[in-house]
């Protein structure tokens, strides 16, 4: 074998790449998927070139995934790289030092917006693709988007508006942007911050934009050794509140216990003017851990087995009170989750419900459940899956037709067995989570346990 292939084949089976592209037609259904799913799953995740080393556990070459349904029926799977400057050989840092914003991977999230699809990725430019997953190129918005692109972008569900921003390890280190309910970029503006942050996620409220400055900064003497990010007792730890309606405002700065924070649930703004936020927490012993797991996870050595306590995040509420200045935090659940998800259309405003997965963490034995969280009364709705069948990002997908509650929809989910060695697509009803799958769609293949995905639906007359 090839040395520089070791890795790939010392990871645990549902990590590992899978070495091409294909397509698969007719797929085999258990129980009834709902007529009304029209559309296309397509999910993103990092996925080197055979032979290729990555170096981190969440680098490598962007693979979507897709599964089209229409009439209860699985019409077809298939799965494509992104083919970004990265895939093509081209350096992220030119000779001259340049940050080449193509080069970049593409590999962690797939979404639409303004009927164009694009795959992203936090560190480069978005790169359109088809509906089909192929690739058409990079996009920076007529010229006027200069920085990188967050994999994590937030739709309004009054204004149709896109609020993003992007990260740089050289200023400026953040830069907020909005695109029009169109998909042309309307606003960028620079924020203050101190350093160079790694800052995956954000949220935002009806007026504000929640920021994370948590201490995960760039260092250059890891540069070349993965990511260039490593924890930084000195940096602090905070939150930051900007009024997005207002063009200018400063950011009102709160100082919180020192974490991390991968990914948020929602946001929003309560009677009395404060912010809540709803998102997944690690303490800074499970993250540092978890990161140097993750750090060597491509080593030529193999995947590291790790403590079983690494990396265990668990569900938090901050309050932000700008009256007061100060911010305040409680834990929701004991229970150890990730990938929290919502109904989109109420993104920034008061939600009840929230969706995550537990047993995701790369070398947990715990069994994979989806986890439906009602936040009004505390209650949760847990489907577990056997103890084989790993669990990815569960996708919230409303359903099409009439006035409904706000979990009147269907969860959807890619599993893939330990060993890697098959893959369903299931949909599960929201409203009644614990009841298991109503449909599984049997893929062609198994599905390396990747990021995050989306929910496509075809457009309708």
């Amino acid at each position: 074998m090839d040395p520089q292939t070791v890795a790939q084949y010392d990871l645990p089976g549902h990590l590992r790449a899978v070495p091409d592209e294909i397509d698969a037609t007719g797929l085999p259904v258990t129980g009834a998927l709902p007529p009304e799913l029209d559309g296309r799953y397509l999910r993103n995740g990092p996925n080197p070139l055979p032979g290729q080393r990555s170096g981190h556990l969440h680098a490598g070459h962007g693979m979507l995934h897709g599964v089209r349904l229409s009439g209860g029926r699985a019409e077809w799977y298939r799965n494509r790289w992104v083919r970004t400057g990265a895939f093509h050989g081209r350096p992220f840092v030119t000779p001259d030092g340049r940050v080449d914003l193509a080069s970049t991977s593409a590999n962690t999230h797939v979404m639409a917006h303004a009927d164009r699809v694009y795959a992203l990725v936090e560190v480069g430019l978005p790169y359109e693709v088809t509906p089909d997953l192929g690739t058409v190129g990079p996009c920076d918005f007529g010229g006027r988007l200069t920085t990188a692109m967050t994999a994590h972008p937030k739709r309004d569900p009054a204004t149709g508006e896109l609020h993003f921003f992007g990260y740089g390890f050289r200023p400026p280190y953040l830069t907020y942007h909005r695109l029009d309910a169109k998909g042309e970029l309307v606003h960028s503006r620079e924020v203050p911050v101190r350093a160079g942050t790694m800052m995956h996620d954000f949220a935002v409220t009806e007026h504000h934009v929640v920021w994370l400055d948590l201490p995960m900064t760039f260092q250059l003497a890891l540069a070349g050794q993965g990511m260039p990010y490593g924890w930084d007792d000195g940096h602090g730890a905070r939150l930051g509140l900007m009024r997005h309606d207002r063009p200018g405002a400063e950011v009102t700065w709160f100082a919180i216990e020192p974490c991390w924070i991968f990914h948020v649930g929602n946001a929003h703004e309560d009677a009395a003017g404060r912010v809540l936020l709803d998102a997944v927490r690690y303490s800074p012993q499970e993250w540092t851990a978890l990161w140097a797991l993750l750090s060597r996870a491509d080593a030529s050595r193999g995947f590291v087995p790790s403590d079983p306590a690494v990396g265990r995040a668990r569900l938090h509420r901050w309050t932000l009170d700008p009256a007061t200045g100060t911010a305040t935090e409680q834990p929701l659940d004991d229970r150890v989750v990730e990938f929290p998800t919502i109904d989109d259309d109420v993104t920034g405003r008061r939600s009840r419900y929230l969706y995550t997965v537990t047993g995701s963490e790369p070398r947990s034995r715990d069994r994979c459940a989806v986890v439906k969280y009602d936040l009004d009364t505390g209650a949760c709705d847990v489907h577990e899956l056997d103890e084989d069948t790993m669990v990815g990002e569960a996708v919230f997908v409303p359903a099409a037709q009439g006035p409904r509650q706000e979990d009147d929809g269907w969860l959807m989910t890619i599993t893939t067995r330990r060993d890697g060695s098959a893959s369903q697509l299931l949909v599960l009803d929201a409203t009644h989570v614990r009841g298991g799958p109503v449909a599984s769609v049997d893929l062609p293949r198994g599905v390396p346990t990747g990021f995050h995905g989306s929910w496509i639906p075809d457009r309708r007359p």
